[in-house]
C-alpha cells in the first residue's frame, strides 16, 4: 500500500476521532421533526449524521465520494434497514430524486472537493441547483456553514482587499490509531481576495507509520467565500424560500457580525 493511500486511510480515521460534535445533529432532528421522512445527506462520510437519521425512524440515504469513510458506516448501523449509503461525486454524479430532504451539513458548501476544473463558485450553486432537483415539491433543503477568512470578514460585512495573512495555523488535528500508525494534519492560513472572494491556503499532513515509513504532503486548497448574499441568490434562482435562518444552533439571528450560518429553505 503506498504512503499516498496510507494517509487517506488515515484521514478517514482522523476525521472519526475529532468530528464528534453532535450539536448539529440534535438541531438537524428537531428541525425535521415528525413524521418519517425520506432524507439524502451529501458528503455522509461515516455516518455521523447520517446513522442518527435512521435511528430516528426516518429514511435514510447518504452518499460520499471517499470510501474509506464511508467503511465507518455499517458497524454504526448493524440491525438498521432504514439507511443506504453509496460511493458518489457530488459534483458529477446524479443525487437521485423524491427526497423529503436534503441535507448539506459540515460545512460542505465551503469544503466542497473539486477535482473537475469547475470554477469553486460555480460548483457551490450547482450543490444549491441539485438539492432542488432531488426534493419533492414542498421538500426542505438544510444548510450548515461556517467559513473562515482573515480580517475580519463577515457573512455580510467585507474585509479589506488582497489580505495576506501570515501562515498562521487555524486547524489541526492529530493522532495515532490501533495500529500504530501516526498522523498529523493542519491547515494553513494564506491570502484572501475580497473582491473575489477567493482564499487560498495550504492543508499539510505528516505520517509515521508503524513499520517505520514516513510521510509528507502538502496541498494548496482554493476556496470560495460565500456570502449571504450570494447563498440567498442561488436558494431563490432554485425555487426555495427560507423558512429558517439563523447564526448558530441557539438559534441567534444574523446580523453584521455573523460568521456562521444555519439555513432551512423549503422548495416551492
Amino acid at each position: 500500500m503506498s504512503n499516498e493511500t496510507k494517509i487517506k486511510n488515515l484521514g478517514a480515521f482522523l476525521y472519526e476521532q475529532h468530528e464528534t460534535q453532535d450539536d448539529d445533529v440534535k438541531f438537524i432532528l428537531q428541525t425535521i421533526g415528525a413524521p418519517a421522512k425520506k432524507v439524502l445527506e451529501v458528503a455522509c462520510g461515516g455516518g455521523r449524521i447520517l446513522v442518527p437519521l435512521a435511528k430516528a425512524g426516518h429514511d435514510a440515504w447518504g452518499f460520499d465520494m471517499d470510501d474509506d469513510m464511508l467503511a465507518n458506516i455499517p458497524a454504526k448501523a448493524l440491525g438498521l434497514s432504514n439507511i443506504h449509503w453509496r460511493n458518489a461525486d457530488a459534483l458529477l454524479d446524479d443525487w437521485g430524486a423524491g427526497f423529503d430532504v436534503v441535507v448539506l451539513a459540515g460545512n460542505l458548501l465551503f469544503n466542497i472537493e473539486i477535482e473537475t476544473g469547475i470554477e469553486y463558485k460555480k460548483a457551490q450553486e450547482l450543490f444549491i441547483q441539485k438539492a432542488a432537483s432531488a426534493l419533492v415539491t414542498g421538500g426542505y433543503l438544510y444548510i450548515g456553514y461556517s467559513p473562515w477568512a482573515p480580517n475580519g470578514r463577515t457573512l455580510t460585512r467585507p474585509a479589506g482587499y488582497n489580505v495576506e495573512d501570515d501562515g498562521n495555523v487555524v486547524w489541526e488535528w492529530e493522532g495515532t490509531d490501533e495500529y500504530g500508525n501516526y498522523q498529523r494534519e493542519w491547515g494553513a492560513s494564506g491570502a484572501f481576495n475580497e473582491e473575489t472572494g477567493i482564499l487560498s491556503g495550504e492543508r499539510h499532513c505528516e505520517q509515521r507509520l508503524a513499520d517505520g515509513t514516513e510521510a509528507k504532503a502538502t496541498v494548496t486548497r482554493i476556496k470560495h467565500y460565500a456570502t449571504l448574499e450570494h447563498i440567498h441568490g442561488w436558494l431563490t434562482a432554485a425555487g426555495f424560500e427560507i423558512e429558517q435562518q439563523y447564526e448558530n444552533f441557539d438559534k441567534k439571528p444574523i446580523d453584521d457580525d455573523s460568521t456562521t450560518l444555519i439555513i432551512y429553505a423549503r422548495k416551492k
